[in-house]
């Protein structure tokens, strides 16, 4: 465990809070200041195949362990899954933590800590403290389009200020939109022709191994190979950040977004991938649009247990002990 300044009144909650971020391999956690700053973190495995009572019990002692002598009483959880807030359940989830849909996640956390618990998905978490740094710039009824893309292809939506959550939580999945270059592909969800089978990490992976026959495993080979001058791997990237680009540009049209950022881990791989999502992006825009950019999100690695921590100044918190 750390202590950090990092991220100093970005959070403005005048008590100290928690934040966690869970995902399918790991747990970060991070005690929040009353002006802000980081006073402790860590990080644990999450033990995705040992069923969700085993994630929520490694939940409550990554909490335990930041913040041992229990200077806060409220905590907020950023999760992998459909998450709505509302309810603080897991509506909806993959394999990537056996047992996870149905969970109770805002009760079955406050449980266990004695903390009141609010709840989201883990990418609009992240998306938060994006909008609040553009409701400082753009005032009150700033919208926003955020993209994750990465091993999935996730997504947040918020308009005239407010994040868009929708019915059971499911607003923002960006990556079960159609794509036509992803037309008869098997998606997770068990769909097909979505935007995240061509799009992310391991869809670019995969639809190079369409084209060459041969075994890619990961997004990281194919952008190596396509440094190296392989027109396939080219041509596997440029593929899906253009869907990419295809599908936020329409989707700009429709929601008119102050500023649309697209992270993860994806982007990464450098400017081939950015400069085709740019590119189509641009080619979809209507004209009272035309000079919006995607850019590259403002916060660093901070930004989930960042915007986990404020998702207890906006939703519902879900206290222990209530009858149920």
């Amino acid at each position: 465990m750390t202590a950090s300044t990092a991220a100093p009144g970005a959070l403005p909650t005048r008590r100290p809070v928690v934040g966690l971020d869970l995902g399918g391999t790991k747990i970060a956690a991070a005690l929040f200041g009353a002006d802000g700053t980081v006073v402790a973190r860590c990080s644990r495995p999450t033990p995705a195949r040992e069923g969700a009572p085993a994630v929520l019990d490694a939940l409550a002692a990554a909490v335990a362990e930041v913040d041992p002598g229990r200077t806060a009483s409220v905590a907020g959880i950023a999760a992998a899954g459909v998450i709505d807030p509302r309810t603080g359940t897991v509506t909806s989830s993959t394999d990537a933590i056996r047992g996870w849909a149905g969970t109770p996640l805002g009760t079955g956390l406050a449980d266990r800590t004695g903390y009141a618990v609010a709840c989201d998905n883990d990418v609009r978490a992240t998306a938060g403290p994006e909008l609040g740094a553009l409701r400082v710039d753009g005032g009150d009824h700033a919208s926003l389009l955020f993209a994750a893309i990465g091993t999935g292809v996730g997504g947040a939506v918020a308009a005239d200020g407010r994040m868009v959550h929708g019915a059971a939580g499911i607003a923002g999945h960006l990556g079960h939109l159609p794509s036509p270059e992803a037309a008869g592909l098997p998606c997770t969800c068990g769909a097909t022709g979505h935007l995240e089978v061509i799009a992310s990490g391991p869809g670019i992976a995969a639809h190079y191994e369409r084209l060459t026959g041969a075994p890619a495993g990961r997004l990281e080979t194919v952008a190596a190979r396509a440094a190296e001058g392989d027109a396939d791997a080219v041509t596997a990237i440029t593929t899906g950040a253009s869907a990419a680009g295809r599908v936020l540009g329409g989707l700009a049209n429709a929601l008119g977004p102050d500023r649309v950022v697209v992270g993860g881990g994806v982007p990464r791989i450098g400017p081939l991938y950015g400069d085709a999502l740019r590119d189509a992006f641009a080619a979809e825009l209507m004209g009272p649009l035309r000079g919006l950019v995607p850019r590259a999100p403002l916060f660093g690695h901070d930004a989930a247990v960042l915007g986990a921590a404020a998702l207890t100044l906006t939703l519902p918190l879900h206290r222990p002990g209530v009858l149920r």
